[in-house]
């Protein structure tokens, strides 16, 4: 694991799990999040993906560019087997010096209540909170996404409000909630869990 955060800024290391890895981004990648990505019951929760494979390959170089410059982490959900990604975490800067970021996150359905988002998300907040040292990570849900909504509250995310109209959905504005957790929570959390 690496220790410093400036070292992450020069490529993201692996984080290894039971069901998944998260790696950066290949370009290799393009198709499998296209395919993954554009179907209806995913694009239902998320901003318009990529139109095709090649504007993912330059969504996959702009990610790359972004976390050069400290501002922006993009690993890619490779399911345990298989080769490429079929998903994203993500976490952007909010303020300077990463004190405070935006985690999202989309997976292909098929993934879905199969526990890669729970360990997905953990190693993603370990990276975020002790390599990165980010203080606050929110997170935004559709009011309607009870599957989003309930995961980032086992992830110990507090729901902090109701933004509405914050989403563009079809041909309407939808409500979403607003969750944070902060640094101290996950700490405590970890040691709750390695106290049992």
């Amino acid at each position: 694991m690496l220790t410093s955060t400036a070292d992450w800024r020069q490529g993201l290391p692996d984080l290894p799990g039971e069901r998944l890895t998260l790696r950066e981004l290949r370009p290799s990648d393009a198709d499998s999040l296209y395919a993954e990505l554009n179907t209806p019951e995913v694009r239902r929760f998320m901003w318009a993906p990529p139109p095709n494979a090649a504007a993912f390959t330059q969504f996959i170089e702009w990610a790359h560019a972004e976390r050069e410059t400290g501002k922006y982490i993009c690993y890619g959900i490779v399911p345990s087997g298989e080769a490429d990604a079929a998903g994203v975490f993500e976490l952007r800067q909010l303020q300077p010096g990463f004190w405070r970021g935006e985690l999202g996150f989309v997976m292909a359905s098929r993934l879905w209540g199969h526990g890669v988002f729970p360990e997905g998300a953990q190693l993603m907040l370990d990276f975020a909170f002790r390599t990165v040292k980010v203080h606050r990570i929110e997170a935004r849900a559709a009011v309607d996404n009870s599957r989003g909504n309930a995961a980032l509250q086992k992830l110990g995310a507090q729901r902090e409000g109701r933004l509405r109209d914050a989403f563009w959905r079809d041909d309407h504005y939808v409500d979403q909630y607003l969750w944070a957790i902060l640094d101290t929570d996950w700490s405590r959390r970890g040691n709750q869990l390695n106290d049992k």
